[in-house]
């Protein structure tokens, strides 16, 4: 029904503050109400008892028998008495009745529109007659066109205490219709005032919200087509600031993404055709007899190497390929991770002797059993040592630390003395075809994935992964495993 997310808020908005005003005036009228016909009973019930009282005293002192004979010899003041009595409220009519029900007098707001000949109904009359006040809503069709309040009080002769007629008070409304006309047109202005509010803080807060928004979706359409160098404003520092700021680090993860994966297919195309061409070369010239017989055990091991390293490039990224799947399973089971590592230096000992490195081997203890999935962690620290061979300067420092940790962890870090990574490197080690040796002057075969897989397996046995370097002087890689 609305597309947009103005007219979403505006609806909603005046839905809401409708309904709740709504039923704010639903209870206002209903306080009102009872209150103004608990108010206009008291002012009938009050008139007509005084009114009452100054009848009996009036009786007295005018020495008249009945209310027909004092209104016949007293009209005059009788009047002016009930006019003040009937003025308490704009639709109050006073009759006054002998016992017969028939009205003697009557002052008020409808007293013009009663019949000459008019009477109280005879049920009424003896019920009053009999010494009761009445106080109901009744209708008096020979009286009134509509129904009235009504209260009446009978009038005593003060000699033998007999009853001499009745005063009847009557409004035609049973309510204070003038206060409460008055409270609902304030509600109703409230309310427009309210909304107009309400639409000039939703337009603003909505045009806040939804700028940003269209900032950030004409960027993603921008990266659909490939242009990743995108960025959106950022305004405030609100939630919608977040997301914008979430966005830009998107775009900038995906900017180098994109990067890395153009040099990720520059290294790799070069790693594919420089073997493939010395492979090409060394047998065709065995083949064309190029070669003599006895250099072609020479060339034929250097063609070896370069299958190796063929392979060790697919095998990466077979590797790569299986974790992003999710194929590649682990096995968590106990081992001595202080055993693995003391193999994997071992192995290392013919690159040890080239580059003379100080190697060194730090473990807490000659035996820490480590929960986790052998041949990953395998894995990762040999692709941790290999690296830091590499990066190793002549006659560096190498070492191995195997530490307890107080949370059932254990950590276990490769050090290295050699150039380091530079600052601006330090954050993306990790991410996938990323090289800081982007000359490939020491690393020549790596491909920028050994890092990157060994995070996701980090990762998935929930542990974590991380690197401190100094530039130029040293580089520590550290992991965490579970404690068995």
């Amino acid at each position: 029904m609305f597309k947009s997310v103005f007219a979403k808020y505006i609806f909603t908005f005046m839905l809401i503050i409708l309904l709740s005003f709504g039923v704010i005036m639903a209870v206002i009228a209903t306080i009102i109400t009872n209150y103004s016909v608990d108010a206009k009973q008291g002012i009938v019930q009050t008139a007509a008892e005084s009114t009452a009282v100054y009848l009996e005293s009036k009786l007295v002192s005018a020495d008249a028998g009945d209310l027909s004979t004092l209104a016949k010899k007293h009209r005059g003041d009788l009047t002016t008495m009930l006019t003040v009595v009937s003025s308490h409220s704009e639709d109050l009519t006073v009759l006054l009745t002998d016992n017969s029900g028939h009205i003697v007098m009557a002052v008020g707001s409808d007293a013009s529109e009663i019949p000459e000949a008019a009477s109280i109904p005879k049920e009424l009359m003896d019920e009053v007659n009999s010494g009761n006040t009445v106080s109901q809503t009744a209708s008096l069709p020979e009286v009134f066109e509509k129904s009235h309040l009504l209260y009446a009080v009978p009038v005593y002769n003060a000699g033998d205490v007999s009853v001499v007629g009745t005063v009847f008070v009557c409004a035609s409304s049973v309510m204070l219709t003038q206060l409460l006309e008055n409270i609902i047109k304030t509600i109703v202005l409230a309310i427009l005032w309210v909304m107009l509010a309400a639409l000039i803080a939703v337009y603003v807060i909505s045009e806040r919200v939804i700028s940003p928004l269209k900032d950030i979706s004409l960027a993603a359409k921008s990266f659909a087509d490939g242009h990743f160098d995108v960025r959106v404003p950022v305004r405030g520092n609100d939630e919608v600031a977040e997301l914008a700021v979430a966005f830009n680090n998107m775009a900038e993860s995906m900017d180098n993404y994109d990067t890395m994966r153009n040099t990720f297919i520059s290294n790799v195309s070069h790693d594919l055709r420089t073997p493939m061409t010395s492979i090409s070369g060394f047998v065709d010239g065995i083949l064309d007899g190029v070669i003599p017989p006895d250099r072609q055990e020479h060339y034929l091991r250097l063609v070896s190497e370069e299958v190796k390293r063929l392979s060790r490039l697919v095998a990466s990224m077979l590797d790569l390929s299986r974790i992003q799947a999710g194929e590649r399973k682990f096995t968590m089971a106990p081992f001595d991770v202080c055993e693995m590592a003391r193999q994997i230096v071992i192995s290392f000992e013919k690159r040890i002797d080239e580059k003379n490195l100080d190697v060194s081997f730090d473990c807490d203890e000659d035996k820490m059993n480590v929960l986790a999935d052998r041949d990953a962690v395998y894995q990762i620290l040999y692709n941790l040592c290999d690296n830091a061979m590499k990066f190793s300067e002549e006659g560096g420092q190498f070492r191995i630390t195997i530490r307890r940790q107080k949370n059932r962890k254990i950590l276990i870090s490769v050090f290295n003395q050699g150039q380091g990574i530079p600052p601006e490197d330090l954050p993306y080690v990790f991410e996938r075809f990323y090289k800081s040796d982007k000359s490939r002057g020491l690393n020549k075969s790596g491909m920028g994935l050994g890092l990157f897989i060994s995070k996701t397996i980090v990762e998935a046995h929930k542990q974590k992964i991380w690197v401190e370097s100094e530039h130029g002087k040293n580089c520590c890689f550290s992991f965490t495993l579970e404690q068995e």
